[in-house]
């Protein structure tokens, strides 16, 4: 590609002190957690760097998070957004938790789209919520939203939906026209929509994000959008993100966020999220250059090295979501893969029923050590 995303240094990367790159030991290739092997974008170091320059590691504020992120919105992708409507929370699932309190009740569904993100499960049941699980539908082409469970599960009673878009693991974006559908289903029967969007700047070519209250109408009346910049510049354990009302009576429902909410954000985070959002546009552009050429790399090196996976690339992200049925590994390759190949990937059961046979890989890295994780991978099965 000839730019610095390929010039990663693996002994340098192990340096890190991150959960990636501490949780197994050294002789194993870490490619399981969201996040990214990238140097940050050179706004975000230069801000953090001012900072501490300064001694400022005080409780956050978030001046100008509201007009920076309109701003970026705007820009990115094509959504009117009111400053005074844009919260800060520190993580989405931050602010999944407190939506939940404050727009549902104890013992109420919540309806997820699994296969998908782990701690959705996790939070939903803090919370003494119930899970209802509505699968993705499994298409020769990828995977899409099944619109009669969907509605059955409102009508049986689920009066919240935590929607992941981009989806986390699939990497599927689903179009305007899908979330105008699960929008008038929501109408329907008074379902709370949490829109958890925090992959939305990491859109690859070929696809279109549509913010989901940026719908207007039924989506901005019964939804919240939760957004952050952690995924797409690499700072998630800065701790900032946002939760957008897109309608007065969602922005009365946010009004009523805990101050946890504000005082549970890093002041580092909301720094970054700045800096990202208001100069790190070129970056990012390159990024999804990079991420394009990687899901199409992992798909070229798993065709050479491991032609009986299915994979279909990613529409977002750094996410690759892999069929791994036909090597006959069991309900969870993802073991095998680090018992015998020394090669840490995401479980597939994990992210509920649907991932028995898959694993999650993070192919947000470099070429040299995109074909290392196959390479392992490969050997793990001989």
């Amino acid at each position: 590609m000839g730019n610095g995303f390929e010039d990663l240094d693996l002994e340098r990367l192990r340096r890190r002190r991150s959960e990636k790159w501490r949780l197994y030991p050294a002789d194993v290739l870490p490619a399981f957690v969201a996040e990214m092997d990238y140097d940050l974008a050179e706004p975000v170091i230069a801000a953090l760097r001012a900072a501490v320059d300064l001694d400022d590691c005080g409780y956050a504020r978030p001046d100008g998070l509201g007009e920076t992120f309109a701003a970026f919105a705007a820009s990115r992708h094509g959504w009117t957004v009111d400053p005074g409507r844009v919260h800060l929370i520190p993580d989405v699932m931050a602010g999944v938790d407190a939506l939940l309190t404050l727009a549902t009740e104890p013992g109420d569904g919540v309806v997820i789209n699994t296969p998908v993100y782990p701690p959705f499960f996790q939070h939903i049941g803090f919370a003494r919520r119930q899970v209802v699980e509505v699968p993705l539908a499994r298409t020769e082409g990828g995977w899409e939203l099944d619109f009669a469970g969907l509605e059955a599960a409102f009508a049986a009673g689920a009066r919240g939906y935590l929607l992941c878009n981009p989806h986390n693991p699939t990497g599927r974006v689903f179009s305007a026209d899908d979330l105008g559908r699960i929008a008038a289903l929501a109408d329907r029967y008074g379902v709370f929509v949490m829109a958890d969007e925090i992959h939305a700047s990491l859109t690859l070519p070929g696809a279109t994000h549509t913010p989901f209250v940026s719908l207007g109408g039924a989506a901005a009346e019964h939804g919240v959008t939760l957004a952050s910049a952690s995924k797409a510049f690499n700072v998630a354990g800065l701790k900032g993100a946002v939760a957008v009302a897109g309608s007065a009576t969602m922005e009365r429902l946010l009004a009523r966020l805990p101050e946890s909410c504000q005082f549970g954000a890093g002041l580092f985070g909301v720094l970054a999220s700045l800096a990202a959002w208001r100069e790190g546009a070129d970056w990012l552009d390159a990024l999804l250059g990079q991420l394009g050429h990687a899901r199409g790399e992992f798909g070229r090196l798993l065709g050479e090295r491991l032609p009986g996976v299915r994979y279909i690339p990613p529409e977002a992200s750094y996410l690759a979501w892999v069929d791994c049925a036909a090597l006959d590994l069991g309900s969870d390759p993802a073991q095998v893969f680090l018992d015998r190949g020394r090669v840490a990937l995401g479980h597939g059961l994990d992210f509920g029923a649907p991932g028995d046979g898959f694993v999650r890989v993070t192919i947000g890295t470099s070429s040299e050590l995109l074909a290392v994780i196959v390479d392992r991978m490969a050997a793990a099965i001989g």
